[in-house]
């Protein structure tokens, strides 16, 4: 399992909460609540540390993701996402992930590896990890790329191609850069 928080709530709607490198499964909570006030929340902590800061995989340098990692952990919270939402009683077809950074990085694989978990999705500072080597289809997945004009680890082509892969896919995809904004 993992370290994390939940907390009920009385919409369908179960918010999965991924935090960025350093980040614990309380960094998120706040934004969450704000975000949807009436979903449950489901808030893990990233079982890999780099220099003592929880991480959700690891990576080999700046910039440079430790793939198989990636797929073995992607694989594994899924497991307990799943997991955890049988045992609270949620709707396993209504949960949406709030990812930032790392978090972001290992929701999008969460949508490439496993398209059915996730109805939602709002990436943070998101990279594509990865190219999908099988066809994916996220049809009625809404998703938000929400990235820095400046972001020094993902590219604004870099944000493109997520978009396009993601909706490529069947997600409806809505991009917002920020100017100026790492």
């Amino acid at each position: 399992g993992f370290e994390h928080v939940y907390m009920p709530g009385p919409s369908d709607w179960t918010l999965l909460l991924l935090h960025g490198t350093g980040g614990d499964e309380h960094d998120l909570v706040g934004l969450g609540r704000q975000l949807a006030p009436a979903a449950a929340l489901l808030s893990p902590r990233g079982k890999v540390l780099e220099g003592g800061m929880p991480r959700f995989f690891r990576r080999l340098a700046i910039g440079q993701l430790d793939i198989p990692d990636l797929l073995v952990r992607t694989d594994e919270l899924s497991a307990f996402v799943s997991a955890a939402a049988e045992s609270h009683g949620r709707d396993p077809g209504k949960i949406a992930a709030l990812g930032f950074s790392n978090g972001a990085n290992i929701a999008v694989s969460l949508l490439l590896r496993h398209p059915a978990l996730l109805g939602a999705a709002a990436l943070l500072r998101p990279m594509l990890p990865y190219e999908p080597e099988d066809s994916v289809q996220l049809d009625g997945t809404e998703v938000l790329i929400a990235a820095g004009e400046g972001d020094p680890y993902s590219s604004p082509e870099q944000t493109q191609r997520l978009a396009e892969v993601l909706g490529t896919a069947g997600a409806g995809v809505s991009v917002h850069v920020e100017p100026r904004a790492g």
